[in-house]
C-alpha cells in the first residue's frame, strides 16, 4: 500500500465526523487483533498509524511499545464525535422554532458534556476540524467548534436529514448547514423590503377584519412571514430559469397570497367582500386571469394566473390553483398541472420531461399533512416515472392547531413533518417569528431543488391569531394558547423593533412604510362601486347548452390499414413473449372484409389515429400498460432482457406523443394529478384508468369537487376521460360497480358526457369524438364504463367499415327485431354489458316480432331526440322498460325513469326490470349471480 506521500487512493484522505469515528473504532480493533480488520485498513495501518495522527491530534508518549495515541484520547476523541453527529441529528429537538414558547430547556440537557464523559478541557484539547471540518470561519477548537454547532444547529432555523439515504444529498445539506454559505447578509435596502412587505401583509388583513366586519377571510396573521418566503422561491425559481410556478394551497392566508404574491388588485379583493361588480377592476395589462365559472365560488377558493413580466418579455406564468375545502386534494392536481408545462408533446414516442422548466409549491396545514391521505399519495408520486416533477417545495403553514384540536390530538409524531421522511425528503423546521431565517430557509429550498431535483419540505412554525375564521372564539377551546398570542407582539412589530435597535431604520422610516401601505389599502378601497348587485344564477354558454356537435371520427380503410401494419412491427432483435406475440398477430386480419376488431383492438387504433392528427395522448392507470384484463398491451417487454418497447412510438405519422404509465396503488393522488395535467395541457387527450370500476370511490373527492363542478365554479375546463371497468360477471360486490349512479348523479348543465358502450366501434369513435373537443369550448370531461368480460366478446367486436365509415352513435338499435311496427308491444331499454346478455338470449327466442331492444349508449347528456324518434315508430306500443344487471337503487334507473316517462305517449308504461334495492352493489356468490342475471334477461324477453 502507497504511503501517503507516495498517492491519492482511497484511504489517503481526511477523516472527520462519523467516518473518522468509524476509522478509530477500526484502529482499536486492530491493535487488538491485526486480523480482525479486513486487509486493506491493515495495510493503511500498519504504513500510517492511528488515523488521529493524520489529523492532527498530539500523540501521547507511553513507552517503548506506544501507539502514539492512548486509548483515553482515543476516547475522548470519539465521544465529542458522536456528541458533533447528535447535534446534526437531533439539535432540532432543543431548537428555538415554536414562537409561542420558550426553548425546550428538558431537550437542551440531552446535549450536556457531562453525558458524554467530556469536560470543556477535554474539548479544547481537541482539534475543532474533527468536529465541523466545513466551517470556513476560523475555529480555534474543539469547544469553539462543539458551540458553532449548536448555534447552526439549534437556532431559529433546524434541520432534519439524517433519514436521507443518499449519501451525496446528505453531505451537501451538512456543508449547507455548517458554513455561511446558508445564512444571507441582508443589507439595510434588503431588510426595509422585508419589513414593508410584512407591513403590507398585516395592514391588509387589519384593513380587511375592520371594514367588512363579520366576514371570513381565513387570515395569514401569525404565519405573515410566508408570503416574503413565498416572494424568494419565485424570485430565486425564476432567476434558475423556471418558466412556470404552480402553486396550491388551502384557504388559511390565501386572499393574502393572491393580494401579494400573484398581484390581485386590492379593489377586486374588496369588491368580493362587498359582493359589488368587480370586472372592471382588472388593471389594463391584463396580465391577471381570473375565471369565475358560471355559479362561482367563495373568494377563498379562487385562483388566479399571474404573467411575471420583464421589459415587456413575459419571463414566467405564475399560477395559484383554485381549490376547495378539502384541504390537500389540490396537491396532486398541482403535481400534474407542473409536469404538464414540463412535457415536450410535440414529437412521437413518449414526451420528452425538462424538470427545470416548472415547480409546484404545495402549501399544506398542520393537522391536514398528517391527518389526510392523499398527502401520502402525493409524496410517493415524487420519483415515480411518469409522475416525477424534479422536486416539489412543500410548505406546512403551521398553526399548532386544526381548527379547535390541539396538535396532541391529531398526530402520533413529534411534528406535523414526520410523514414526509419515509419518503426522504430533507425537512427544515423554522421559526415563523423570524423573516431572515425563513428566507433562509427558502433560499435552502430552491437551491437543493436546483441541485437534486427531489422534494424539500419547509415546515414554518407559527400560530394562528385569530380563531379557525373570524367569527370563531378561541378562548372557547384553547384558552391557553390563546392567552398567550393575544399578549404577544405581531411578527411585524417584532421585526420592526427589532430593525430601530440594530439601527437599519428609523422611526421615521417605519412611518412612512405605514402609512404608504395604509393610503394604498383606501385608495384601493375608495374604487370600489357602493351598489351591490342581486345575486343571479349563471349559465352555460350556449356552445356548452348545446352538447357536443356533430364531428367526423371515421378514418380512411387506407390510413387504419397503415397504422395496423406499423403497430405490428417491432424491432427485429425485439423478442415478444411468444404466446402475446401470436395474439397480436391475428389482429393482421382485423381490417380485412371478414375480419373482427376486438376492444384492445380498437382503442389502439384510435390513439394511433390520435396522435397522427397531432393530438397527444396520456394514459394511466394500475397496470394499465398490460390492461387490468390483460387485453391491451399497449407497451411489450422482451422476454430475454425485460426491456420495454411500445409500437406506438414508432407510428410514421405520429405528430404528437403518446405516454403510457403504471401508476401506484393510489386513486385519489393519481386521478388529481391527470386531471391538473389535462387542464394545463387541454390539447392533450388524458386518460386516467381504474383497475376495476369500483376503486373509483377512493378519489370521490375529484370527481365531486374538482372534475363534475371545476367548470361551473372556477371555469375550469377539461376533457379528462376516465374508464372505469364495469359489468355484472359474478365477481362480488369490488369488481362489478363503478357506481355508474354517482356520475348521473352529479350530471348537471352537460357538465361531462356519462357513456355505457356495447360496441368496440362505439369506443373508437367516442375517444376520437373527444380528442377533436379538446381545447373547444364543447370540451368536457368523458365518463366510460368500460367492459370486463366483453373485452373480448365477438359480439362487440367491430369491422373495418365500422372505424372507416361509422361515426358515434349516442343510441344502437337491435337490428331484425320490431320490424312490423303494429306488433311491437315493448321497448326494451339497456345499456352496455346488458345488451350483449340480451342480445345472447336472442338466438333461443322465436316471437321476436312484439319487442325491439334499444341500447342507451350515451346516458349523460340523455338523448331525447333520438328515443323520441325511434318511440314515435311504434303506434301500438303498450310498454316501455329499462333494463339493467345493477340493484333497482344503483345503475341508471333513477336517472333515467322521469326522462321515459316525460317521452312515452299517453297510456304507455314506463316499467324497471334488473335487481331489486339492495345495500350491497353485487351479489357474492357466482351461482346465485347467473341465476339472478337469467331471471333479468328472461323477464324482459317474455311477454306478460
Amino acid at each position: 500500500m502507497k504511503k501517503p506521500s507516495e498517492g491519492s487512493g482511497p484511504l489517503e484522505q481526511s477523516f472527520y465526523g462519523p467516518n473518522l469515528g468509524y476509522v478509530i473504532e477500526l484502529y482499536e480493533m486492530y491493535l487488538e487483533n491485526p486480523e480482525s480488520v479486513d486487509q486493506e485498513m491493515r495495510e493503511y495501518f500498519e504504513v500510517n498509524g492511528s488515523p488521529l495522527q493524520q489529523t492532527g491530534v498530539a500523540p501521547v508518549s507511553l513507552g517503548a511499545e506506544s501507539t502514539g495515541v492512548s486509548p483515553a484520547q482515543i476516547e475522548k476523541t470519539l465521544s465529542a464525535i458522536r456528541l458533533a453527529d447528535f447535534i446534526r441529528s437531533n439539535g432540532h429537538k432543543a431548537a428555538d422554532i415554536y414562537p409561542l414558547v420558550n426553548r425546550e430547556e428538558k431537550n437542551v440537557a440531552i446535549f450536556d458534556l457531562s453525558n458524554y464523559g467530556l469536560t470543556e478541557a477535554d474539548l479544547r484539547a481537541i482539534p475543532a476540524h474533527l468536529i465541523c471540518t466545513d466551517a470556513n470561519i476560523p475555529l480555534r477548537d474543539g469547544l469553539e467548534a462543539f458551540e458553532y454547532l449548536k448555534n447552526a444547529y439549534m437556532d431559529t432555523l433546524a434541520f432534519e436529514f439524517t433519514h436521507v439515504d443518499n449519501l451525496e444529498e446528505k453531505d451537501w445539506l451538512r456543508r449547507k448547514v455548517e458554513t455561511n454559505s446558508l445564512k444571507l447578509n441582508l443589507q439595510k435596502p434588503e431588510k426595509a423590503k422585508v419589513y414593508k412587505r410584512l407591513t403590507e401583509v398585516e395592514e391588509f388583513e387589519k384593513f380587511l377584519h375592520r371594514t367588512f366586519v363579520g366576514q371570513k377571510r381565513f387570515s395569514i396573521e401569525g404565519l405573515d412571514t410566508m408570503v416574503p418566503m413565498l416572494d424568494e422561491i419565485v424570485s430565486g425559481s425564476v432567476a434558475n430559469g423556471t418558466k412556470t410556478i404552480n402553486i396550491g394551497m388551502a384557504h388559511r392566508g390565501r386572499l393574502n397570497v393572491l393580494a401579494h404574491v400573484l398581484g390581485k388588485p386590492y379593489e377586486m379583493i374588496f369588491a368580493e367582500f362587498q359582493h359589488a361588480p368587480n370586472k372592471d377592476l382588472v388593471p389594463s395589462e391584463g396580465s391577471i386571469g381570473i375565471s369565475y365559472g358560471w355559479t362561482g365560488d367563495v373568494k377563498y377558493h379562487l385562483g388566479l394566473d399571474k404573467q411575471i413580466k420583464a421589459e415587456n418579455t413575459t419571463v414566467a406564468n405564475l399560477t395559484l390553483a383554485n381549490n376547495p375545502s378539502h384541504l390537500e386534494f389540490v396537491g396532486p392536481v398541482v403535481e400534474g398541472y407542473t409536469r404538464a408545462a414540463q412535457d415536450k408533446r410535440t414529437t412521437g414516442g413518449f414526451p420528452e420531461v425538462n424538470y427545470d422548466e416548472a415547480l409546484s409549491i404545495i402549501i399544506h396545514g398542520d393537522a391536514a399533512f398528517p391527518g389526510q391521505g392523499v398527502v401520502a399519495e402525493t409524496l410517493n408520486l415524487g420519483q415515480l416515472n411518469g409522475y416525477n416533477t424534479g422536486g416539489s417545495i412543500h410548505i406546512i403553514a403551521n398553526n399548532t392547531i386544526g381548527f379547535t384540536t390541539e396538535s396532541y390530538d391529531s398526530r402520533s409524531t413529534r411534528y406535523a413533518s414526520d410523514l414526509a421522511k419515509g419518503y426522504e425528503v430533507p425537512i427544515v423546521h423554522v421559526n415563523a417569528d423570524d423573516p431572515e431565517a425563513v428566507i433562509n430557509a427558502a433560499k435552502l429550498a430552491i437551491e437543493y431543488r436546483d441541485k437534486f431535483h427531489k422534494d424539500f419540505l419547509i415546515d414554518l412554525i407559527g400560530y394562528r391569531r385569530f380563531g379557525h375564521n373570524e367569527m370563531d372564539e378561541p378562548m372557547t377551546t384553547n384558552p391557553a394558547m390563546y392567552n398567550i398570542i393575544h399578549k404577544r407582539p405581531t411578527i411585524k412589530e417584532l421585526y420592526g423593533e427589532k430593525l430601530k435597535k440594530d439601527q437599519y431604520l428609523s422611526e421615521e422610516e417605519v412611518t412612512a412604510i405605514h402609512s404608504e401601505v395604509a393610503e394604498k389599502l383606501q385608495q384601493a378601497y375608495d374604487k370600489v362601486p357602493d351598489k351591490q348587485e342581486d345575486a343571479t344564477e349563471l349559465n352555460p354558454p350556449e356552445t356548452v347548452e348545446n352538447g357536443i356537435p356533430s364531428i367526423q371520427t371515421a378514418v380512411p380503410l387506407e390510413s387504419l390499414q397503415q397504422l395496423n401494419e406499423e403497430l405490428l412491427k417491432w424491432p427485429e432483435e425485439y423478442k415478444v413473449f411468444r404466446k402475446l406475440s401470436k395474439i397480436l398477430q391475428r389482429r393482421k386480419n382485423g381490417l380485412e372484409e371478414v375480419g373482427k376488431i376486438d376492444w384492445g383492438h380498437a382503442e389502439t387504433l384510435a390513439f394511433a389515429s390520435i396522435i397522427s392528427d397531432g393530438t397527444p395522448v396520456r394514459l394511466t392507470g394500475q397496470d394499465s400498460e398490460r390492461g387490468t384484463f390483460a387485453h391491451r398491451n399497449i407497451m411489450l417487454h422482451d422476454e430475454v432482457t425485460g426491456k420495454s418497447f411500445s409500437p406506438l412510438h414508432q407510428i410514421s405519422t405520429a405528430k404528437a406523443s403518446f405516454a403510457v404509465h403504471n401508476s401506484p396503488l393510489s386513486e385519489m393522488a393519481v386521478l388529481g394529478f391527470e386531471y391538473g395535467y389535462n387542464v394545463s395541457a387541454p390539447e392533450t387527450l388524458v386518460l386516467w384508468e381504474a383497475q376495476f370500476g369500483d376503486f373509483a370511490n377512493s378519489a370521490q373527492v375529484m370527481f365531486d369537487q374538482f372534475i363534475s363542478a371545476g367548470r361551473a365554479k372556477w371555469g375550469q375546463k377539461s376533457g379528462l376521460v376516465m374508464l372505469l371497468p364495469h359489468g355484472y360477471e359474478g365477481q362480488g360486490p369490488e369488481h362489478s360497480s363503478a357506481r355508474l349512479e354517482r356520475f348521473l348523479q352529479l350530471a348537471a348543465e352537460n357538465n361531462w358526457t356519462v357513456a355505457n358502450l356495447s360496441s368496440a366501434a362505439q369506443y373508437f369513435h367516442i375517444l376520437r369524438r373527444q380528442a377533436a373537443i379538446l381545447n373547444q369550448e364543447e370540451v368536457r370531461p368523458l365518463v366510460i364504463m368500460s367492459p370486463k368480460s366483453l373485452l373480448r366478446n365477438p359480439t362487440v367486436a367491430a369491422t373495418a367499415k365500422d372505424l372507416s365509415e361509422g361515426q358515434f352513435n349516442s343510441i344502437l338499435e337491435q337490428s331484425g327485431l320490431g320490424e312490423k311496427k303494429e306488433q311491437v308491444k315493448r321497448i326494451v331499454f339497456t345499456s352496455g354489458k346488458m345488451a350483449i346478455d340480451l342480445e345472447d338470449k336472442l338466438k333461443d327466442i322465436e316471437d321476436k316480432e312484439w319487442f325491439h331492444i334499444v341500447r342507451v349508449e350515451e346516458i349523460y347528456p340523455f338523448p331525447f331526440a333520438d328515443i323520441t324518434e325511434v318511440v314515435k315508430r311504434y303506434p301500438n306500443l303498450e310498454e316501455m322498460i329499462w333494463v339493467q344487471e345493477e340493484p333497482k337503487n344503483m345503475g341508471a334507473w333513477n336517472f333515467v325513469e322521469p326522462r321515459l316517462k316525460h317521452i312515452a305517449p299517453d297510456g304507455v308504461e314506463v316499467n324497471y326490470i334488473g335487481r331489486r334495492r339492495r345495500s350491497s352493489t353485487a351479489e357474492g356468490d357466482p351461482v346465485v349471480h347467473k341465476k339472478e342475471q337469467q331471471r333479468i334477461i328472461e323477464e324482459s324477453l317474455t311477454r306478460k
